[in-house]
């Protein structure tokens, strides 16, 4: 026979053994005390456990030289400043006067360093009134070869800190006709014709002087060329100047266009965007 008495806190318990022989109640006791002990037994070798194993989860990883960061920062850097430059943007040195006054690029003053951004000729051909830098074709560098990829870059480079000459290979003016159109100069008023008609030129600079520009033979502009000239009009070697054997050879290919001048920034002192007024439409 058994009997079990259960409360909030304990059990007791009397059971017969089994086989012959006086009966001999056995009991068990448990408390909620002792089922504490239990549970914090086990929570305590779980602890231990977790003590033991703690150190192969945290460990620390060795820390690199700094020589080694500086060098792998130094690395990405170059790595995005050829990237942005090859397929974005460059700045680029302007070393000449032929744009003056829109661009600085004089004897005894601080040259413009401006934004070239490459990513609209992607989609568009140059237009009238557009400054744009270009790579020269052999007839205006006079046989000079641009340097190779890496040395350019590191001469861009250079040059924008003032520590090189910019290549020499490179060339900053105003795009004034496209192929097929006819450029001549000039009317009875000394401006440039473009298929006839006289164009709105606001930007140009005669240097106080009158406004008077060197004549030059009617030129029908080649297919897939562009004509191009300086602002600083008389002190400017352009396609009236490189027109070689024919006046048309004066003209740039417009696969030697690397991208449209957009920003003047650096002196800070001429920060701003670079007009690029179309003198055949009168702006528009």
């Amino acid at each position: 026979m058994s009997h079990r008495v259960n409360d909030d806190s304990s059990t007791w318990e009397t059971t017969p053994p089994s086989g012959d022989g006086p009966a001999e109640p056995t009991s068990r006791f448990s408390t909620s005390a002792s089922r504490a002990s239990s549970y914090e037994d086990r929570s305590s070798r779980s602890s231990a456990y977790e003590e033991d194993a703690e150190p192969r989860f945290r460990r620390k990883k060795k820390k690199q030289p700094f020589w080694k960061e500086l060098l792998v920062i130094f690395s990405v850097a170059l790595l995005l400043t050829v990237v942005i430059q090859t397929f974005v943007a460059r700045v680029f040195v302007i070393p000449s006067a032929s744009m003056e006054t829109t661009l600085h690029g004089c004897t005894g003053c601080v040259n413009d360093k401006v934004l070239v951004e490459k990513i609209t000729y992607l989609f568009n051909d140059p237009r009238p009134g557009d400054v744009i830098v270009f790579r020269g074709p052999p007839n205006w560098t006079g046989g000079k070869e641009p340097p190779n990829f890496v040395v350019g870059t590191l001469q861009d480079l250079g040059s924008m800190v003032n520590l090189s000459e910019p290549s020499g290979t490179d060339f900053i003016k105003r795009v004034i006709a496209v192929g097929g159109q006819t450029v001549e100069c000039c009317d009875d008023q000394g401006r440039v014709l473009v298929d006839g008609k006289p164009l709105d030129e606001p930007y140009l600079n005669f240097g106080g002087g009158p406004q008077q520009q060197e004549a030059f033979e009617k030129v029908t502009v080649p297919a897939g060329k562009l004509w191009v000239m300086g602002d600083n009009r008389n002190n400017s070697s352009d396609s009236r100047k490189h027109g070689d054997p024919t006046p048309a050879d004066g003209a740039i290919p417009i696969s030697n266009v690397v991208g449209k001048a957009r920003v003047i920034v650096i002196p800070v002192g001429r920060w701003g965007t670079i007009s690029d007024y179309n003198p055949q439409t009168g702006g528009k």
